[in-house]
């Protein structure tokens, strides 16, 4: 697998607000615009979406990168939600790839084959994806790959942390659990990080694992996640997607804590919901966002290398738990020193996270077992 690492360089980007412009829906399926403007002279950049918006993760964070295309580039951009039935992916693809866009971005590695393929018929196109964790990148394609291992391991450490502190929502049993979308590679990639990280943290702890089996059903998030505080766990962390809202549900009836995933979900949500938003004491975090900023920043300039996959982790700053208000207000000195303790060791090296992306099925069940409350 060809794979090198690309330092983000994206101080100025982080200092943008985030804006998007209006415009005229004219694709296949249902649209978001973006900024529009002069054709002749503007950058077109279009998202892909294989779901919907509002999930406060995955897609909302690559929907903010492609706002700040639009404002910090002056790009005309637009969002398209292709919904969740598959069959309706590739044609998308091809409606797009034919029109008149410059650069065409999607995400996830169960889209992957789908874009490299599109790409390969129109050589003219540039496309960004902009998190898969297959190796094969087509020509005209950029492809970015985060090490969601190493954001895990400092989740793990957290939640760990936080089950043996003496804050409110804490019991004293020393259990912690994780609810993922599906029992799939790229998720348990997650779920080990988590798991050595806890015991990195507090050697004899329990992690309780459940699998929703979709991306889609928070009532499903919030069912599996009861069951699990009722079990003893004082912390979940959503690997989830849109069914990992149904943590938070669960976790503001329970009066528990939950740790978030992609995006700052607790800032995300504390608009509409403080309450439950001060019961996500992190995230971890995919720098997503400013990925996307990025690569089109690369695209416009002529400076990005396309055909290659670049990694990115902690020492690149493309992953990072969230620091944000209720972290710093919820979270104890303690914890935070030891978790900086924990990031520095992590970046320079001295501690090695699994991955679960290059394991056996019978090695990561082994390791769930390990921990089984």
């Amino acid at each position: 697998m060809k794979r090198s690492v690309l330092a983000f360089v994206l101080v100025a980007v982080m200092l943008i607000s985030a804006c998007s412009g209006g415009g005229k829906n004219t694709g296949p399926v249902n649209e978001t615009p973006g900024n529009s403007g002069s054709k002749s002279e503007k950058l077109k950049v279009v998202l892909l979406i294989q779901g919907t918006l509002g999930d406060k993760s995955f897609f909302d964070a690559a929907n903010s990168g492609l706002e700040q295309v639009a404002s910090s580039l002056q790009a005309e951009t637009k969002v398209i939600e292709m919904g969740l039935d598959s069959t309706k992916w590739e044609p998308t693809f091809n409606t797009v790839a034919g029109q008149d866009w410059d650069v065409i971005i999607a995400g996830g590695s169960q889209i992957t084959e789908l874009l490299n393929a599109t790409a390969e018929k129109h050589p003219d196109k540039k496309f960004i994806n902009y998190d898969t964790d297959i190796p094969e990148v087509a020509p005209n394609v950029y492809a970015i790959s985060y090490a969601v291992n190493e954001v895990s391991f400092l989740a793990g450490a957290t939640a760990a942390l936080t089950s043996v502190s003496d804050l409110p929502n804490a019991n004293p049993d020393k259990k912690i659990g994780f609810l993922g979308g599906m029992d799939i590679p790229a998720i348990n990639a997650f779920l080990i990080g988590y798991i050595e990280g806890a015991q990195y943290a507090v050697p004899d702890i329990k992690v309780a694992v459940s699998y929703a089996g979709n991306f889609n059903d928070p009532g499903k998030g919030k069912e599996l996640s009861l069951l699990q505080y009722n079990s003893g766990v004082d912390v979940i962390f959503n690997v989830a997607g849109g069914t990992g809202l149904g943590v938070f549900d669960a976790a503001k009836e329970k009066k528990r804590y939950a740790i978030g995933v992609d995006s700052d979900q607790g800032t995300m949500i504390e608009g509409t919901d403080k309450d439950k938003a001060n019961l996500i004491i992190t995230s971890a975090v995919k720098k997503i966002d400013q990925a996307i900023v990025h690569s089109v920043r690369g695209i416009k300039e002529g400076t990005l290398e396309l055909g290659k996959l670049d990694v990115v982790g902690l020492k690149q700053d493309g992953v990072g738990i969230a620091r944000n208000d209720i972290f710093n207000s919820v979270v104890s000195e303690n914890i935070k020193a030891r978790l900086v303790e924990i990031e520095k060791k992590l970046i320079d090296g001295e501690i090695k996270v699994s991955n679960a992306m290059g394991m056996q099925t019978s090695e990561v069940d082994k390791i769930r077992n390990s921990v089984k409350p």
